[in-house]
């Protein structure tokens, strides 16, 4: 059994600025992306230059950021933020939901590429492997804050949270760090370096998403203030299966027609 070291959640503190590690987390999730585009556009050179991928960045952190917030108060705590419509400008005080941030995006994506003159689906194509290296990066984030700790278990690696309680847990933080961020990327790099049919990148990102998530979540405890929903699933869980569902259509529709492959 191991204990959570309780790192200072402030990286840096310059004067009265304090620079906290969760924030770098998402720069850096950001810079991956980046960096990670500009190899696939290397790759893919007719279809985004790297000025555009900066520009679909810069539509993306919106979408993230709005989406994220949104999604949170919408899916999580509605009653609450009806109530105290305020507190939805406050994100420093937490709360954001990936399935938001998701959404934010589709969005985002969609705006970009119509003003692009793209295909939705050839831009989500190209976007979809240079994402989870950043969840990956906002889960560490998450281990870092000692925030969304796992269930009570007995596994010989259960680590106890002080902040929460002395009760040995899954660090479900690293798992999915390990499984919504590495291997995650690992199988869309990989799937993604051949042309494969129009959607079939982006329902790939649906499935594996969705299918980690949904597994994950087994070992993380609900939130608090929801407990485990029907058929004792986590809001998380139930959040994912639409993910897997519109995940298979999609892949089904992309294959079934052989639509135009995109570039790897």
């Amino acid at each position: 059994m191991f204990v959570h070291p309780q790192f200072d959640p402030v990286a840096i503190s310059l004067g009265p600025v304090a620079i906290r590690w969760y924030g770098l987390m998402y720069l850096l999730g950001f810079a991956l992306f980046l960096w990670l585009g500009h190899i696939r556009t290397r790759r893919a050179a007719a279809l985004l230059t790297g000025e555009k991928l900066e520009t679909l960045l810069f539509y993306g952190v919106l979408g993230v950021v709005l989406g994220g917030r949104l999604g949170y108060v919408l899916f999580y705590k509605p009653g609450y933020y009806l109530a105290n419509p305020l507190e939805i400008l406050m994100v420093w005080h937490g709360g954001m939901s990936f399935h938001g941030g998701f959404l934010g995006v589709l969005v985002a994506v969609a705006v970009f590429a119509r003003r692009q003159r793209r295909n939705w689906f050839d831009v989500t194509d190209f976007v979809a492997p240079l994402i989870p290296l950043g969840l990956a990066a906002g889960r560490l984030g998450n281990f870092i804050n000692a925030e969304l700790p796992g269930r009570v278990t007995d596994v010989p690696w259960a680590m106890v949270f002080p902040n929460v309680d002395l009760q040995p847990r899954h660090p479900s933080q690293l798992y999915q760090f390990g499984l919504e961020g590495l291997a995650l990327f690992a199988l869309l790099w990989w799937f993604s370096s051949t042309p494969r049919p129009r959607g079939a990148v982006s329902a790939a990102f649906l499935i594996g998403y969705g299918v980690l998530r949904f597994l994950a979540e087994f070992a993380r405890q609900p939130d608090d203030f929801l407990g485990l929903l029907a058929l004792r699933l986590s809001m998380g869980q139930w959040l994912s299966m639409p993910m897997v569902v519109a995940g298979l259509v999609l892949l089904a529709w992309a294959y079934r027609g052989r639509r135009e492959a995109v570039p790897a």
